[in-house]
């Protein structure tokens, strides 16, 4: 009897969860922690087009013909995160592809991060994002960053600052950078 009383209250409470709206959040979505991974679309609120990418107007080296803009977004650099990942504005958070820099703890992370702000933060950046994979497992945008016309991903491999990390599917060739 007393696990039957346990069993009914803990179905009320689950059953007034629901119907106040707890696990929905302010547009009346499930919520993200809850929510099944596979049907979230990391395209929404994103400031670029969803146009496929994959065309055959594009150059394999360099990203558009001149007949395209060669960014597919841009926006203010408000955030460093570390020393390959940026939040912008109206964009979201940015992985620089082919790239990677040490984590928090390891040697040269402050360097490589201190580099990403005086490079990037309060700047206009512009993003080169990957055809072939636009996010990463963490739902980041994977992009070569620009910031007057210097590709940032090669400068952090030219400063040794980071290393190549090619993981295909990927229109871009780090290697070619270094």
């Amino acid at each position: 009897m007393e696990k039957r009383k346990i069993y009914l209250i803990f179905v009320i409470v689950i059953a007034l969860m629901v119907f106040s709206g707890h696990f929905l959040n302010k547009d009346g979505q499930l919520n993200k922690a809850i929510a099944d991974t596979e049907s979230y679309d990391p395209y929404q609120n994103h400031n670029y087009d969803s146009t496929d990418y994959n065309n055959s107007n594009k150059t394999s080296n360099s990203g558009k013909t001149s007949s395209q803009s060669k960014y597919d977004a841009q926006g203010y650099c408000a955030y460093v995160v570390d020393g390959d990942t940026i939040d912008v504005d109206g964009v979201g958070r940015i992985r620089f592809v082919g790239v990677n820099t040490p984590e928090r703890g390891e040697p040269g992370y402050k360097e490589a991060k201190d580099f990403i702000k005086q490079m990037c933060l309060g700047k206009t950046i512009y993003l080169d994002i990957d055809d072939k994979k636009h996010f990463d497992r963490y739902g980041r945008v994977l992009a070569v960053v620009y910031v007057n016309g210097a590709n940032i991903n090669q400068e952090l491999l030219k400063k040794n600052l980071a290393e190549v990390m090619f993981i295909p599917p990927s229109e871009f060739n780090p290697y070619s950078w270094t």
